[in-house]
């Protein structure tokens, strides 16, 4: 399962600018992957995995901008088609046939 998340922040002023570096960079360190300019993705393990980040990441909202979030299967994921562009690099190291079920 993957969490997307979508985001347009404002960087017109020094305060707007820190606000979109700050939730980015929180972005990466919890384990989220640049698909495109602010667009993010993270694999989840599960439903119950899935409300933990979504929680983590409401906690990290910045004040002002547009953010939104979508759960999709890896099936869904992976037939996602790119019609311009190739594949991210984690995107082509990491594919649905390699994970592992508990």
């Amino acid at each position: 399962m993957r969490l997307m998340v979508f985001f347009d922040l404002p960087t017109t002023s020094k305060a707007h600018k820190r606000a979109y570096t700050q939730f980015r960079k929180f972005l990466i360190k919890d384990g989220y992957d640049m698909l495109q300019w602010s667009v993010y993705a993270r694999i989840v393990n599960g439903t119950d995995d899935a409300k933990t980040h979504l929680k983590r990441l409401v906690s990290h909202l910045p004040k002002e901008g547009s953010v939104r979030c979508l759960q999709v299967s890896e099936k869904q994921f992976t037939a996602m088609k790119i019609l311009v562009g190739e594949k991210t690099y984690q995107e082509k190291q990491v594919n649905g046939s390699q994970f592992l079920l508990f």
